[in-house]
């Protein structure tokens, strides 16, 4: 699954956000000898995004989620930042 795209409607903002995300995660941990570790073979469980602020203007009331289908036309060519 893709990660979210969002848009400060504050600002205009489409590329700098803040995202808090608890995440509940199974994986292998792997330590050498020496004590080093190395993870392994990681699952997301659950996740969850609790916080999304605007790092241009602080804003976190004004973010929103961008629907897919305005996300592939914001990366189309000439069409960028409409």
């Amino acid at each position: 699954m893709a990660p979210a795209r969002y848009r400060c409607a504050a600002c205009g903002n489409l590329t700098r956000f803040d995202v808090v995300v608890t995440r509940r995660t199974r994986s292998f941990h792997h330590f050498s000898l020496g004590g080093e570790l190395t993870v392994e073979d990681e699952e997301v469980l659950a996740e969850s995004v609790d916080e999304v602020s605007c790092r241009w203007c602080g804003s976190g009331k004004a973010v929103e989620e961008l629907p897919p289908a305005d996300v592939s036309a914001e990366s189309e060519p000439g069409r960028a930042g409409t």
